[in-house]
């Protein structure tokens, strides 16, 4: 059976299909036949408890310059919908938030994925924090004297911001660097939140690894390592995707973590691992799925709609 498919994403004119995971579900889904829409989140409506979306149908081609046609734009009752994809990039912000209140009024009749209730409630930087004996040291404050603290016993520290995404405002700062109190004086003036602090890896050099679980089980892999001269692996950042086996740490990671995303609903994350160390969860639009297949790994995106189409029956 064909489901209704609508994605929630930034404008598809402006992705990147060669990186884009949302993309790759979407050519996933129409490959199944499934009818597929889009839209963006500014178009969400609530009137009571009917949500409505100006969706146009989509169709996609794996083309550079020529991935899309949209058809004409209808106000849809978002309960007419099977699946909902959410999938618009962060910054996790109020009107991140405020899609997520919307948008459960129509689940899980409509299953949006992630489970919008668990995505609001599971801070990408945040929610990792419960896992906490898998991290490296990791402190969340803004407090001076606090970071004083722990760059005195850690050493070589790791500056972000909680809400930051694509390794963006990541700053690392040695025992003895200078710029620490510029750098604290710049986070205190822009981030009103508190900020994240992590004890340095230094083997970060060798890669930062993005894990896929999909429904909680191990989907694939992929190591990010840094541009020379760049502290930040993400693909946007510069960051070169090798092929990559889970150690057995990484499996143990997983296999922690499985039995609690799949009971929260959150049937696709993105982790982060650097040295052994888990540092991220991602669970609003976790990235990875084509450089994954790119490199010769498993289909993410057709275990996607695996579950997905279990979930719905169709």
């Amino acid at each position: 059976m064909a489901l209704k498919i609508a994605v929630q994403m930034d404008h598809i004119a402006s992705i990147n299909i060669a990186g884009d995971s949302a993309f790759a579900l979407m050519l996933e889904a129409q490959r199944r036949g499934h009818e597929l829409h889009h839209y963006t989140p500014d178009r969400l409506a609530m009137i009571g408890n009917d949500v409505f979306a100006a969706l146009e149908p989509v169709e996609v081609r794996d083309e550079k310059g020529n991935h899309y046609t949209l058809g004409e734009r209808r106000r849809t009752n978002m309960a007419d919908v099977d699946v909902v994809l959410m999938r618009q990039d962060p910054p996790f912000d109020l009107a991140y938030i405020a899609a997520t209140h919307i948008l459960d009024k129509i689940h899980p009749k409509t299953l949006v994925v992630n489970d919008p209730a668990e995505v609001r409630n599971a801070p990408e930087k945040l929610f990792v924090t419960e896992f906490a004996d898998l991290m490296p040291p990791t402190l969340i404050t803004r407090d001076r004297s606090e970071i004083d603290l722990f760059r005195a016993q850690h050493g070589d520290i790791v500056m972000k911001p909680l809400f930051g995404h694509g390794g963006a405002a990541v700053f690392r700062i040695t025992k003895d660097d200078l710029n620490y109190g510029s750098l604290y004086d710049f986070f205190a003036a822009t981030f009103r939140e508190p900020w994240v602090i992590q004890q340095f890896l230094p083997n970060v050099k060798h890669g930062d690894k993005r894990i896929l679980l999909v429904d909680g089980e191990f989907a694939g892999a992929v190591n990010r390592v840094p541009a020379e001269g760049d502290l930040r692996s993400n693909m946007v950042r510069g960051g070169a995707p090798t092929d990559s086996d889970l150690t057995e740490r990484e499996r143990q990671i997983c296999a922690r973590l499985g039995p609690t995303l799949k009971e929260k609903g959150l049937i696709l994350v993105g982790i982060d691992v650097i040295d052994g160390m888990l540092t991220e969860i991602n669970v609003t639009a976790p990235t990875g799925i084509r450089a994954v297949k790119n490199l010769g790994g498993p289909d993410v995106a057709a275990r996607v709609w695996d579950v997905l189409e279990q979930r719905t029956g169709s």
